[in-house]
């Protein structure tokens, strides 16, 4: 089983005012809008992190499923964590053990070429976490979620080029780590007593909730080309700095060298 880390989802209650943010920090632009998300109550926007993806969303009306999220934890923060396959055989085993361990499918979406599932983010603890694969199989190219191809055209890697871990928290990590191994079917790895799993490109981490927001998506690392730079343009614009680290859209930002 190879899972690719290919997006990450935050949910933001002003998405033009986090846009600008990220844009300000990161010194990326926006690649792509998607106006599908609209039949979810939604929008959004999309920025490339070399060949992954760090998208926004924000409600436009009440009753969202982003909009409680946005309430359970008392704002901005992290959302979805969105994964590739390489096919619909390593799809439907994820499927499988999502059964097996009392997960529902939030979103399934079999559009030919391109196949969604979501699984819940209450049944997974702590965020959604998304398996899709495409006709394409490409794991650093093609990507639907952006348009297919023509992102590479918005790509500036001078402060960041990578998402290289997503830490997901919880009052207890080690059976948090323990319920997302069993589902994707990855096995855990103790590093100096912290539970990861290794994705093809990418590792999660499970932590405890220390910030008072209970579980969830409370943290990405980066690959930073400028860490100096986007530090200092974080603190331009008002956000929170702690040494190499940033917040922004109630997310904090690890500054990997």
């Amino acid at each position: 089983m190879a899972i690719y880390l290919r997006q990450i989802c935050l949910v933001a209650k002003d998405l033009k005012a986090v846009t600008a943010d990220l844009e300000g920090v990161f010194a990326t632009p926006v690649a792509h809008v998607d106006p599908g998300v609209g039949k979810f109550g939604l929008e959004n926007m999309l920025m490339a992190f070399g060949t992954q993806f760090l998208e926004a969303v924000s409600p436009t009306r009440d009753g969202t499923a982003a909009g409680r999220y946005l309430d359970r934890r008392g704002g901005d923060g992290g959302y979805m964590v969105i994964t590739q396959v390489r096919d619909k055989g390593e799809q439907d085993a994820v499927r499988a053990n999502a059964a097996d361990n009392d997960v529902r499918v939030a979103y399934d979406s079999d559009r030919g070429h391109w196949h969604i599932m979501q699984l819940h983010p209450g049944d997974m603890r702590a965020a959604f976490f998304e398996v899709e694969w495409d006709d394409t199989g490409e794991v650093e190219g093609h990507w639907n979620p952006v348009g297919g191809s023509g992102w590479q055209d918005n790509v500036n890697t001078d402060r960041v080029s990578a998402i290289r871990a997503a830490e997901l928290q919880s009052d207890d990590p080690a059976a948090l780590a323990a319920h997302w191994s069993a589902v994707a079917g990855l096995p855990v790895e103790d590093r100096n007593g912290v539970p990861h799993i290794a994705l093809a490109n990418a590792d999660l981490r499970f932590v405890a909730a220390k910030d008072g927001r209970g579980p969830g998506l409370g943290a990405l690392d980066i690959r930073a080309s400028d860490a100096a730079g986007i530090v200092a343009a974080a603190r331009a614009r008002g956000l929170p700095v702690t040494g190499n680290q940033v917040m922004v859209c109630g997310t904090r930002f690890n500054l990997i060298d």
